[in-house]
């Protein structure tokens, strides 16, 4: 324990270069001391006094000389642990025995299970059906419903597209033109058998590359897993087949799911491909914004699906923690990991999520509660707020203050709400890169880390060496503190079912993705150089249907997200990007 302040607190000092050097190479040990301990034990072949005191600096503790002797053993006892603990390889996959659950003790969530209602255009096979490729879901859904199109033939067109454009875009990693065509020739069979699954029958998808499908690699976008395949697909892209859908393509993530840089190059913004498409579900939101997929499925855990639907233009849904099954897909962050639709509008959000939710015997986070998806659903009808000092900040923009406006203007009484302050949310934000130091233990601890594309202070290689210096009690410590942020959030959200906001305004990306809250970011006007701006929506946790409806609300009112990259229409003639 440590010492009371009366004691004498003489430090031993090793040398520092040398301390330092040994922990470069850290990825030793679970918690601050063991890292430091490991280390500086190789020399002496057992843990010191001296090496103790050294691991206390990293630790910001302190203790007497007599505490140190009195720790010696247990110390000794801990490392060789350890030792014996590194002799068995832990998957990926595996969970911790511990799982968060978003909804505090003693609360209860809505069960009623209600009716769903969808838009049903009527529509017409165009001329050139490259003119559909921006088409939204029920338009693709009737022209497939009623057989003017075949799931072949837009198969192919979407095929096609990725060939011309995926390239400069560096958007997909791996196409799957076998299992897309035997899906799509299932589809056609099925619809013209009379045999119709619903909206997401016979159209094209493509999956960030963290979700393993069976019969391709899954990279995870990085080098160190290139040649990666996983014997079983993942939840969400079995849920999906059984809905009829059809995969096209694994789409780029940055690698291990930071940024838009990948092993083979950085995905581009499809209106100014001088820029990246931010990340991590980084071609999710490129292909599905340039019209080279249906639609996609990205993850989010901290801003994964939120940055690349701003910088893209797309529409964008981050679920509630447990909402979606995550079964199959790369473990990051335990706690924090969500997987979400990634489209070109709210109710094609609306449709893939209706299709991949629910409870997983596979994986214990997911739940199954009801979600009746109301296309017609006004604001009038909800409890809307917004996030006051978000929009009165000097970082708020005009763009904020307008995507506020029109959501007044649509006849919502607007509520004020705030979000908690009292806490330090960013300093426990290293619950994240803990949890993913773990899950890449095996990555750190064999050096394969070396062959990430990004070697910088704020990438994962970096990132996990520190985090092996994160004191146990101090990660468990914040998420005692996250319980409590938990508590003050859902205080904070008492009396509305959503609440609009700038997309990075306040805490609120990372106070929402701590807290497991659902959102929704769409377009919401364009800057000067013709790239596009986004602004949130955020819901009760598991109120996506509420969410939805507010954000298709104003998405129908604003029109922003009707707009797409001249570059990439039937009319350009397939000049692709300048």
């Amino acid at each position: 324990m440590p010492a009371s302040p009366t004691p004498d607190r003489t430090r031993v000092r090793l040398d520092r270069r040398t301390f330092m050097s040994y922990l470069a190479g850290a990825g030793l040990g679970t918690t601050a001391f063991p890292a430091a301990l490991w280390a500086l034990a190789q020399d002496e072949g057992r843990i010191t006094r001296d090496t103790i005191a050294c691991a206390e600096e990293i630790s910001g503790l302190q203790f007497t000389d007599a505490e140190r002797d009195l720790m010696l053993d247990g110390v000794n006892s801990n490392l060789e642990a350890f030792t014996e603990l590194r002799t068995v390889s832990i998957p990926n996959a595996v969970p911790p025995a511990l799982h968060f659950e978003p909804v505090l003790p003693g609360r209860s969530q809505e069960v009623t299970r209600r009716a769903s209602r969808r838009s049903r255009p009527v529509v017409s096979r165009p001329t050139n059906l490259e003119d559909a490729a921006f088409w939204s879901i029920p338009e693709l859904a009737e022209l497939l419903r009623t057989r003017q199109v075949t799931s072949v033939e837009l198969t192919r067109m979407y095929l096609e597209r990725l060939t011309r454009y995926g390239p400069a875009l560096e958007c997909y990693i791996t196409l799957t033109e076998d299992l897309a065509m035997r899906q799509a020739r299932r589809a056609d069979a099925e619809i013209a058998a009379g045999q119709y699954r619903g909206p997401l029958h016979g159209i094209p998808w493509g999956a960030k590359d963290l979700l393993a499908e069976d019969e391709y690699r899954t990279t995870w976008g990085a080098m160190a897993y290139e040649d990666q395949v996983v014997p079983y697909d993942a939840t969400v892209v079995h849920r999906l087949e059984e809905a009829g859908a059809v995969l096209i393509a694994k789409l780029t993530l940055g690698a291990l799911a930071w940024g838009d840089v990948w092993f083979g190059g950085r995905t581009r913004n499809p209106w100014n491909t001088e820029e990246g498409s931010s990340g991590s579900s980084a071609g999710s939101a490129s292909a599905t914004v340039a019209g080279l997929v249906g639609f996609s499925i990205g993850s989010e855990t901290l801003g994964s699906i939120v940055s690349p639907s701003t910088r893209c233009g797309a529409t964008g849904l981050r679920p509630t923690f447990g909402r979606v099954s995550r079964h199959g897909a790369m473990a990051l962050s335990w706690s924090m990991d969500k997987l979400g639709p990634i489209c070109r509008n709210v109710e094609d959000c609306a449709l893939v999520f209706d299709a991949i939710h629910g409870a997983d015997a596979k994986d214990p986070t997911a739940r199954d509660l009801p979600f009746a998806w109301d296309a017609e659903l006004g604001v009038e009808d909800l409890r809307v707020g917004y996030y006051a000092s978000a929009f009165a900040s000097e970082d708020a923009t005009d763009f904020d203050r307008a995507g506020l406006e029109a959501l007044r203007g649509l006849g919502a009484n607007l509520i004020p709400v705030e979000l908690p302050d009292q806490f330090p949310v960013g300093a426990i934000r290293f619950i994240l890169n803990v949890e993913a130091a773990a899950a890449f233990d095996e990555l750190t601890r064999s050096n394969r880390d070396d062959l990430l594309v990004r070697q910088v202070e704020r990438a994962w290689p970096n990132v996990f060496r520190q985090s092996r210096l994160v004191p146990a009690v101090e990660y468990l410590q914040a998420n005692r503190l996250r319980t409590m942020l938990m508590g003050a959030v859902e205080a904070a959200l008492h009396g509305v079912d959503v609440f609009i906001t700038p997309s990075y305004g306040g805490n609120v990306l990372l106070t929402t993705n701590l807290t497991g809250h659902p959102a929704v970011t769409v377009p919401n006007g364009f800057e000067d150089d013709g790239t596009p701006v986004s602004i949130s929506f955020i819901g009760r946790l598991f109120g996506e249907a509420e969410l939805l409806a507010v954000a298709k609300a104003f998405q129908d009112a604003t029109g922003f997200h009707l707009q797409h990259p001249p570059a990439y229409s039937a009319a350009a003639g397939g000049a692709g990007p300048p």
